[in-house]
């Protein structure tokens, strides 16, 4: 019989037996008679490593019998946590993207999470999206700490001197560039700055109805996918309006905007604070990304806590897991504004559904499409990047590089599966 399990798959399921059995987990017994559990997560800026250690902080000044230790792991992060999985060596609790959690959850080298949950805990005030993100085959496996999902950001100073509203529809969005796009003063400004890769198009590719995944297999070759991506493609080479972060030495979209290389580009809430901190002379608002063939349509970049099911302490990481997603530590981590709460009551206290720069991208959060579509994704993505720029500079035609990159997807993932 066909199986969707990974050889990797299975290699930490029967790693994560073995560790169950011997007894293996991220715990150390507290000198102090306190239990001892360790958080890992990735590198992060100053700023925001120094408010989680206050909020980490904070929860064992509410739990006096539980020590936490904050593990960093500046670089390869899931390839030294899979490491650590096999050996039965994880960590109690960590961080885990919402793209590599299918890849986790099939293998059980998570614990199921429901048992857990309280009534109190509400889990109704989670964001559906990105809750859903966490749950597999009816069980979940893990909290959001938090999201960012894509807005307009927009200069506004451009767009009132070229007499422009901000645009609500992509149809409006394209007329819009083409009058804000000016080469007159020698270098051009772009109508529109661009991140052609799928994290950033996947919800344009499945605008008219297409499936860029289908059954776990790249399907790019849809029609209305390729119809889709069509749109963003044209106004690059047809219209001339719009233009990747390379074609003007920017580094991404954000400071293609803050240089006044862009008058309108499509970013995270993460844009925010490093355009008031780099370019503070630039004027920007944000609206909700502009609806394609009437429909709504974002994405949303999400982060889960979850529990080594290995660990010899389950219960103090769930007491960890439920401080940090519940009401006050979702709180203080989301009130500096790196991530968005999660929790659809702790944005309205926080006001953020409100905020004129931060509540279109609160609105988005219902309708996002979340950067998650079962294991085979990272596979997929990767060869659609690797394919879909050449299409987008011109050097063959759209269908010509999807069909490449389906393909070759398509073969990587065949090979990773097997008959069991």
């Amino acid at each position: 019989m066909r199986t969707a399990r990974r050889v990797t798959a299975l290699t930490l399921t029967a790693a994560m037996a073995a560790g169950l059995l011997s007894g293996c987990g991220g715990t150390t017994a507290g000198t102090d008679g306190k239990t001892q559990i360790t958080l890992a997560s990735w590198g992060s800026t100053p700023d925001e490593t120094q408010l989680l250690k206050q909020v980490l902080q904070d929860f064992e000044h509410a739990h006096p019998d539980i020590k936490v230790k904050h593990e960093v792991i500046a670089e390869q992060y899931m390839d030294v946590m899979k490491t650590r999985l096999i050996g039965g060596k994880g960590p109690d609790v960590f961080y885990l993207d919402a793209i590599e959690a299918p890849g986790l959850m099939e293998t059980g080298v998570l614990e199921p999470l429901d048992s857990y949950v309280t009534q109190e805990f509400d889990t109704g005030d989670f964001e559906k999206p990105m809750l859903e993100a966490f749950r597999w085959e009816g069980r979940t496996y893990g909290f959001p700490k938090g999201y960012s999902t894509l807005a307009l950001i927009y200069n506004k100073k451009m767009l009132q001197e070229a007499g422009v509203a901000v645009p609500q529809t992509w149809e409006e969005l394209r007329a819009a560039s083409k009058k804000l796009t000016n080469s007159a003063a020698g270098d051009t400004v772009y109508g529109f700055g661009q991140n052609p890769e799928l994290a950033r198009t996947y919800y344009i590719g499945q605008s008219l109805g297409g499936q860029v995944v289908k059954d776990g297999r790249a399907n790019f070759t849809d029609p209305a996918v390729l119809q889709g991506l069509q749109l963003y493609v044209d106004q690059h080479l047809i219209d001339k309006t719009a233009a990747q972060p390379s074609d003007v030495g920017a580094g991404w979209t954000g400071e293609m905007l803050g240089q006044g290389k862009a008058a309108m580009v499509i970013e995270g809430n993460w844009a925010i604070p490093f355009l008031r901190s780099t370019f503070p002379d630039i004027d920007f608002g944000t609206a909700e990304v502009p609806t394609i063939n009437g429909k709504k349509g974002t994405m949303a970049f999400t982060v889960g806590y979850v529990i080594n099911a290995a660990s010899k302490e389950k219960q103090a990481s769930w007491k960890l897991i439920s401080y940090l997603t519940g009401r006050k530590g979702m709180t203080d981590w989301t009130s500096k504004g790196f991530e968005l709460p999660t929790r659809k009551s702790v944005a309205k206290a926080l006001g953020y559904d409100k905020d004129t720069l931060l509540g279109p991208l609160v609105a988005g959060a219902p309708y996002a499409t979340v950067w998650a579509e079962g294991p085979t994704l990272p596979t997929i993505f990767n060869n659609f990047n690797n394919q879909f720029v050449s299409a987008y500079i011109g050097q063959r035609p759209l269908k010509e590089a999807m069909q490449d990159a389906q393909e070759q997807a398509n073969e990587e993932i065949e090979f990773q599966l097997f008959d069991e």
